[in-house]
This record gives C-alpha cells, structure tokens and sequence, in this order.
C-alpha cells in the first residue's frame, strides 16, 4: 500500500482548505444580489401589511410602488434631512445612536380610500434576540391605524404571539399621545387593560418579557419624532 509523506499530507490538506474557503467566498459574493433583493422585498411587504396591504414575493415591488407614494428622513428637531435613502436606513445602527444623532424613517401610504398613513420603523429586544417592525399613524400623528411586528426567536407559543394578527389588532385605534397632548407611548398591560384608556392594550399571558421589550420599543422608537409629530398636528 501506497503511503504519504506528512509533508504531502499538508500541502494537500492545505490547498484543499484555501480551493473550498474561494468556492464559498464566490459563492457568498453571486449570492450577495440575491439575497440583498429578498431583503428589499421582504422590508416592502412588512411595511405594506403596518398599512393592511398584503402582497407576496412576486407583487411587492409593484404594490410599494402603488400605495408608497413618499418616504424621507427626519432628525429628532422634526426636520427633513436631505440626501438620505429612508430605505437604505439601518435601524440596528440608528437605534444605539443618542436621538440627536439618529436618522428617522418615515413612510408615507396613500391607500384606496385616499387616507394617508405615515409608517414608522421600530426595533428593540426581545427576551431571545431582536424584536422589530412598522408603526402606522393616521395622519393625526397620533393614533395607530396598524402594526407589523416581528423576532428572530422568541418562544413559540408565547413570546412569538407578537407576530400575530390578533395581538397586533389589539394597537388600532389606540393613541400615542395622551388627552394633555402629552407623549405616552403605549403600556402593554399584564392582564386587563383600562377600557376608557387610549393609550393601553392587553398584554400576552405569559409573555412577560417580550411584551415588555415590545412596550420599551414602542417607546424609545417612537419618542424620538414627537417633534415631528407635535410639528405636523400645528
């Protein structure tokens, strides 16, 4: 039997190594459009559904077309700032940014019924990982026409319920600002919210921690463009 030198063990070993590391580093790179197209895609049709648009893979791109009809940056003064891509924004960046520094999406919907919506990106943490989403306001700046939610691990069952349709439903109609014109957020109630509150929803029953994450998400993503806000309602 035929036997192999150390030394050609290596080199083999070795080039092996560095022929397989360049065939998953080409791979990585034509994969690179592909998978940046599928974020895109799937970035319009979380912020169509805030605004109770469903679409899918194939009429996204149409659809934000169609009912997206404007988008732009703010800073925390309320003010437009020009030259940046409302899209191309990070929110994993902007989120550990001071809110003086922060960049601020807004995406205006313009829906069949000719009402506009104004949608806000959200992102916090969970109990697992990172929660994220969109916020849609009437054009009152105050209160919630939809939400689209969603984890990248929460506990199935519980914790995973903020994706679903029957606890987002739970924000319609609820208002960010206090009857004082006072920004509250809104507190995600252990339990039973007050019913004469606008500014509560019931939680998820064993959820705690997740709800938690979401109400502090709520609240740091969206305090930020109260002077928008408070500028628009003038």
């Amino acid at each position: 039997m035929k036997s192999f030198s150390n030394t050609y063990i290596f080199v083999f070993s070795t080039v092996m190594v560095i022929l397989v590391a360049a065939i998953l580093s080409s791979a990585a790179m034509l994969l690179q459009p592909l998978q940046q197209k599928n974020f895109r895609i799937e970035q319009m049709r979380n912020i169509l559904a805030s605004i109770t648009i469903e679409s899918t893979a194939s009429d996204a791109e149409s659809l934000y077309e169609k009912y997206i009809t404007e988008s732009y940056v703010v800073d925390s003064k309320g003010e437009i700032k020009d030259g940046i891509d409302a899209f191309k924004v990070n929110m994993v960046d902007e989120v550990r940014k001071p809110d003086e520094e922060k960049n601020l999406p807004i995406f205006v919907g313009l829906r069949d019924d000719e009402k506009k919506e104004y949608v806000i990106p959200v992102r916090g943490a969970g109990l697992w990982g990172p929660i994220y989403g969109y916020v849609a306001l009437n054009d009152d700046f105050n209160t919630i026409f939809g939400t689209n939610f969603g984890h990248d691990g929460e506990t199935p069952g519980l914790g995973s319920q903020i994706t679903t349709p029957w606890f987002q439903d739970r924000f319609k109609g609820r208002e960010i600002f206090s009857g004082a014109g006072v920004f509250v957020s809104i507190d995600i109630v252990k339990g039973k919210s007050d019913p004469s509150s606008m500014n509560q929803v019931d939680g998820i029953t064993g959820s705690t921690l997740t709800t938690n994450g979401l109400e502090d998400m709520l609240k740091d993503c969206l305090k930020p463009y109260e002077a928008y806000f408070k500028n628009q309602m003038n």
